[in-house]
């Protein structure tokens, strides 16, 4: 009997003991949730903002600091930044008690769930694709639980995209003795940007981030920038671009036919130079070199043509293959780079038409001096004597006979003619259209040759004189 005693009385006493744990626990969550009402009046109502002077809206100040800037997506046209953003505005509607400042400050920082009770203004990023709170890889996990995908690269590509507002979780609020409210959060965002490359790879991005209030026009509230605007982490560096600096700051009032109205709007623009250097090394330098490596092609003859048009096929492939491999926006319109690949390109591929003219033209002359019989030279001396003699000559494919006279020619020059004849052209000058013979030094000029002479001059000076035609003009417009 006296074990039941003693056992009844220890489940009361465990009993009692719970009972009050709960009741301090649920004394705790009283006080919690009632801690809003210490800076809170009574009749106060979040959804009505603070009052101001008649006919002037609430004035928020906005701030941002960039953390990081990465992920620049040419084909998407977007980019990403990572960032803080501060709101700060007055709100003289709160009752504020002293003994809630800690001795020698000013400020209050005060909780997420205690924010929840007051007036937010509420702007959005205008031309944002997806926007998220706290760390990047948190917030990216768990709207991918949540969408049930587990691949970050089609979340990326997902079209379901998200506008986050600027007031959530991540966030800390401070309260200051002059009823001023602060706002911080860290969030991440990506951007649309309409990006331009006309002058790619000298082409410069001017990417803007719009901020506006989602349902409070530019009567009830006015964003501006505050005395800091954007500033930017110093340690902030791009992988190919230079980040242009000062930024440019904007506020403007935007009319929103879809929401009916004009809205308060605030603008940075962020200007993004793409750096040179990348494409210099990879693009620019090879093909130049590629382009005076089939130049060595005007120096090899007509009994090396595997060598030759080895030489000029593999130029034209490299080059086919270094731009088709480069990294280039796909756009439909012409850019700087491709005019620098059509110029290599189509410089090649003159070389590579110049070796099948010459080509052509060797087997023409080949083709007429072995159609043309060796004709026994006349004795001199017969001439001399003025003894006749029946000369052969070719004319048309055909032999004729006929007396050779002799006409009055310049020193040194022999002519002969026939009886009352026109005076007839010797067999060098037959072939004027694929070889002669010069009169000065009286050397048989082949035609062929002589391209292929001219060609080592004129292919270089016409690419040089693209080239600086090209960057002068590249220069300017970038500029």
């Amino acid at each position: 009997m006296l074990d039941k005693l003693n056992i009844n009385a220890f489940i009361s006493f465990g009993l009692g003991f719970i009972l009050i744990c709960l009741s301090e626990a649920t004394e705790t969550q009283v006080n919690y949730t009632a801690k809003p009402r210490v800076v809170l009046p009574p009749n106060y109502v979040k959804e009505i903002r603070p009052p101001s002077k008649k006919g002037s809206p609430v004035i928020v100040d906005f701030s941002i600091f960039v953390v990081d800037i990465n992920s620049i997506n040419v084909e998407d046209m977007d980019f990403r930044v990572d960032m803080f953003i501060h709101q700060r505005w007055h709100e003289p509607r709160l009752e504020i008690p002293d003994d809630i400042f800690e001795e020698g400050d000013d400020y209050v920082t005060l909780l997420p769930e205690v924010f929840e009770n007051f007036w937010q203004p509420d702007p959005y990023f205008l031309n944002s694709k997806i926007a998220g709170y706290g760390s990047p890889y948190v917030a990216s996990t768990s709207m991918l639980r949540n969408k049930g995908e587990r691949d970050s690269k089609n979340f990326h590509l997902n079209k379901d995209l998200k506008i986050a507002t600027l007031t959530h979780k991540f966030t800390s609020v401070t309260l200051y003795k002059n009823k001023t409210v602060r706002y911080a959060a860290r969030m991440h965002a990506i951007i649309a940007c309409q990006m331009e490359f006309q002058l790619y790879p000298m082409d410069i991005q001017v990417c803007p981030i719009h901020i506006e209030s989602f349902s409070s026009n530019n009567q009830k509230v006015k964003l501006r920038w505050s005395d800091s605007g954007v500033t930017l982490n110093p340690e902030l560096k791009l992988l190919q671009y230079n980040l242009g600096q000062p930024l440019q700051l904007e506020e403007s009032d935007g009319y929103m036919p879809e929401k009916v109205g004009n809205f308060s709007r605030l603008t940075v623009y962020f200007r993004f130079e793409r750096q040179i250097g990348h494409h210099l090394i990879q693009t620019f330098a090879p093909s130049s070199l590629v382009v005076m490596l089939s130049w060595f092609s005007f120096w090899l003859g007509l009994d090396a043509i595997p060598g030759r048009v080895t030489l000029l096929v593999t130029c034209m492939l490299t080059l086919v293959t270094m731009f088709t491999g480069a990294d280039i926006p796909p756009v439909a319109y012409v850019k700087a780079l491709d005019l620098w690949m059509a110029g290599c390109m189509l410089s090649v591929f003159a070389a590579l038409a110049e070796f099948v003219v010459v080509k052509v033209l060797d087997v023409q002359y080949q083709y007429q001096v072995n159609r043309i019989p060796k004709v026994l030279p006349m004795r001199i001396s017969n001439m001399e004597k003025g003894q006749c003699a029946t000369v052969a000559s070719w004319e048309g494919g055909a032999v004729r006979s006929r007396k050779a006279t002799q006409t009055p020619t310049t020193p040194g020059q022999t002519s002969l003619q026939g009886n009352g004849g026109p005076p007839k052209p010797a067999r060098r000058q037959s072939l004027l259209s694929v070889a002669w013979t010069d009169t000065d030094t009286g050397v048989e000029k082949i035609m062929w040759r002589e391209i292929d002479k001219v060609s080592r001059a004129v292919f270089p000076i016409l690419f040089f004189v693209f080239v600086l035609l090209y960057w002068p003009i590249l220069l300017m417009k970038s500029s």
